[in-house]
């Protein structure tokens, strides 16, 4: 049994075919059937239950993937370990698309000190990222403190929780938008009763969580002051699409204001407000030495 046939069983049994684990791993779908059967060799036992079409784990497969997933993290931690800065790591991270967007350029920079380290943002809601994270199929899940709150059965006693700062919603426009056009200096001022004759664009479900909540899917209290939601979108560069071409206001985290074309509008008798607070979560009990740098460059202020 070695590394190079784990690998491969392991994409196998989290592949849908043959032929996908074959695409996963850059190999022809006969070299990946040929490590299979090595595999199991060696363990004097088979692995899968085989038909026509699939690879279905049976139950030694199972309890080989739980064994096999800990033995590559183990060795791929050590091997990051002794190499240091030589070391090509691949650092994978999920969460929502909003979250990665506020955090990604930050992964980025930490990563910096490892000249072939790779990164890949990979979008999901929060439910999914933590299982993914469970699974071992990425190295942190970025979420909110909601998905923290809950703990579902997928947490893991090892994992650590790194705060990343809140984000603070803001309403904001596209500069060629009436109520822009008003601006005088920062942020544009306006009642409530001003901004609510305009379209709004909103995402039918949460951008964190992924619900189906309707018009309170961004955060805004529809209870308090109800929108006209003209356009509504789940992916988030056509909701910004339309706030930038004039379209329709939205109620975005107040990172996306770095856009040059986006402007915030403030609501002058509006109380609420709405914050998330955002996480790392990460393994900090088996993670390699890059993985608690990138839980420190990416940390919030105490």
């Amino acid at each position: 049994m070695n590394l190079t046939d784990l690998r491969i069983f392991v994409s196998a049994a989290l592949r849908p075919s043959l032929g996908a684990a074959a695409v996963d791993m850059h190999l022809t779908p006969s070299a990946v059937s040929k490590a299979l059967r090595r595999l199991e060799a060696s363990l004097d036992t088979p692995l899968f239950d085989r038909t026509a079409k699939q690879l279905v784990l049976n139950d030694s497969g199972q309890r080989l993937l739980a064994r096999a997933r800990a033995l590559l993290a183990l060795a791929d931690q050590a091997k990051s370990d002794v190499m240091g800065e030589r070391a090509a790591l691949a650092c994978r991270l999920g969460g929502p698309a909003l979250l990665l967007w506020r955090h990604g350029q930050g992964a980025a920079e930490a990563l910096r000190t490892w000249p072939d380290a790779t990164l890949s943002l990979q979008a999901m809601f929060e439910v999914e990222a933590l299982a993914a994270l469970a699974r071992g199929d990425i190295n942190g899940a970025i979420v909110t403190g909601e998905a923290i709150a809950a703990r579902g059965a997928e947490w893991r006693a090892g994992w650590e929780a790194t705060p990343l700062g809140e984000l603070n919603l803001q309403l904001v426009a596209g500069k060629t938008h009436p109520l822009a056009r008003r601006k005088k200096g920062g942020a544009v001022e306006a009642s409530s009763a001003q901004v609510l004759e305009h379209d709004f664009a909103c995402p039918p479900r949460s951008l964190f969580c992924g619900v189906q909540r309707g018009a309170r899917s961004d955060g805004w209290r529809d209870d308090q002051l109800p929108r006209r939601i003209r356009y509504w979108t789940d992916d988030l560069q056509l909701l910004l699409g339309f706030v930038r071409s004039g379209s329709a206001l939205a109620y975005l985290p107040d990172f996306a204001l770095v856009d040059a074309d986006l402007v915030r509008i403030h609501v002058t008798d509006c109380a609420f407000r709405c914050t998330e607070q955002a996480f790392l979560v990460w393994d900090s009990a088996s993670g390699a030495q890059w993985q608690h740098v990138l839980a420190r460059t990416l940390a919030s202020p105490a």
